[in-house]
């Protein structure tokens, strides 16, 4: 017996250190691989007071602005689809980089709280002097919450896509591991940041599965970028835990809101359901909600014309208001 504690013991050493010998690899990579400083072509770097924010636009300068925030993970080019549908319609389409991802500044003390997000989106709309409608998905619908709940005024309306909100998170601590900036750096290298992991992270969130792959280089594209390692392991704490103090976990910052807010929903989706829309939708004086069929957590590229066809029907409800 003590032979066999003693053998197991040394495999279990031997797996432990080909664990940290690989993530180590990983965080090497990353390095060697985080070396562009300059954003691709396409895009613009706007002055705000938050900050220098990266974004993509199109459409007529004079036509309806629209605001689109992405979801974790994800930057302005994620809403290529989109841009396109709304510009095609008279719309002018921004999509902003939500630091620390894509191409926007980052913040020098490492602070992605949601409240702190919420203020950046302000600070975007003041520099563009555009009153849009707000149009946030995922993770970054929290951080859009923030922003309306703090100036309503600033926005002609607010649009969930599949929200990422908690209002039953519950308060935890981060998990052990974690709570070093080197250990999160590892992780972080091995998953987000790491290009062969894209595609089964992605599929994860969606009910149609074969449409990850043609978006897998897009999502990829900014983990080149110097420090990006660095810059998500500062803001993965803000994924895990509960925003405390956050008005847009909290009932009552909903059923406060007053400008047009609706939501548009994935039917299949598994990893924010379509029951958190429902009560979202049923605590805003006012709220429309559109779900769709068959599409999961991502329905702007799980089925791009079906979720144009309802943002269009959305944008024209809020301007009927």
């Amino acid at each position: 017996m003590g032979r066999f504690i003693k053998a197991l013991l040394k495999v279990v050493a031997l797996l432990v250190v080909l664990a940290v010998v690989a993530l180590l690899a990983f965080r090497g990579m990353a390095a060697l691989r985080e070396t562009q400083a300059e954003p691709p072509p396409g895009g613009a770097l706007i002055q705000t007071a938050m900050g220098a924010i990266h974004l993509r636009e199109a459409g007529p300068v004079d036509g309806p602005p629209v605001l689109l925030v992405h979801g974790s993970v994800g930057w302005s080019a994620f809403w290529e689809d989109t841009i396109a549908e709304l510009s095609g319609a008279g719309y002018r389409a921004i999509a902003l980089d939500m630091p620390p991802m894509g191409w926007s500044e980052r913040d020098a003390e490492g602070d992605y709280g949601r409240e702190r997000q919420g203020e950046r989106v302000l600070a975007l709309v003041e520099a563009l002097g555009v009153r849009p409608v707000l149009v946030a998905h995922s993770f970054g619908a929290g951080a859009a919450a923030e922003a309306v709940m703090a100036d309503p005024g600033a926005f002609a309306g607010f649009l969930v896509v599949d929200g990422a909100i908690g209002l039953d998170s519950e308060a935890r601590a981060l998990p052990l591991p974690l709570r070093a900036g080197a250990m999160r750096q590892l992780a972080v290298s091995a998953s987000v940041t790491n290009p062969w992991a894209m595609q089964p992270m992605l599929k994860a969130f969606l009910h149609r599965k074969d449409r990850a792959a043609p978006y897998v280089d897009t999502l990829n594209a900014p983990m080149k970028r110097q420090g990006t390692t660095a810059a998500i392991a500062d803001w993965l704490p803000t994924l895990m835990m509960r925003p405390e103090g956050a008005a847009s976990v909290t009932e009552a910052g909903w059923r406060g809101l007053t400008l047009p807010v609706g939501f548009i929903w994935g039917v299949e989706d598994t990893a924010t359901p379509l029951a958190q829309g429902e009560r979202l939708a049923a605590l805003v004086p006012g709220a429309r909600l559109w779900p769709l069929e068959g599409v999961g957590h991502i329905p702007h590229i799980e089925d791009p014309a079906a979720f144009g066809a309802a943002l269009l029907e959305a944008l024209d409800w809020v301007r009927e208001r």
